[in-house]
């Protein structure tokens, strides 16, 4: 959901990779299939550990337990080529290394434009269309993750 205005929105994302692949959501735009990692909002009250697992759930089914924050990201869509329909949106997305626990089922609540979620090999994330793309580079073949705690307003 984006939320237009003054306001900062604080949004937990999970990075979860099995066996060489990592779960992202997949969604579709003018443009074709995009992917991002899962997670969204975090809601008054809740901790960004209880909104990264909520949002897991509700997007894709698989419980999760969040481990350490790796990357921090400002969202200035502003910046980005989605300010015509973003407009004065301002995101900062923490992302955490997750571990999985159990898939519980089908997905309860996806957001607008997402078509589902994808196991994706780590070795296509170059041929892909992912968000923010920064993360291509970062998340090595072999699951290992590079590169600075905060990423800046990237895209």
């Amino acid at each position: 959901m984006i939320t237009r205005g003054k306001n900062v929105r604080i949004s937990a994302k999970a990075i979860l990779i099995r066996k060489g692949r990592v779960l992202l959501m997949r969604a579709r735009d003018r443009q074709g299939v995009y992917y991002l990692l899962p997670g969204g909002g975090q809601r008054h009250g809740e901790t960004l550990h209880e909104a990264l697992v909520r949002e897991c759930l509700e997007e894709t089914g698989v419980l999760v337990r969040p481990l350490e924050a790796r990357y921090i990201r400002d969202y200035i869509a502003g910046h980005h080529e989605f300010a015509a329909s973003d407009g004065a949106f301002h995101q900062v997305e923490i992302m955490f290394l997750c571990e999985f626990v159990k898939k519980t089922g089908r997905p309860r609540r996806p957001d607008k434009n997402q078509t589902g979620s994808s196991w994706v090999l780590l070795s296509r994330l170059a041929k892909v269309r992912l968000y923010p793309s920064v993360l291509k580079p970062l998340l090595g073949p072999a699951g290992q993750l590079r590169g600075p705690v905060y990423l800046g307003d990237v895209n």
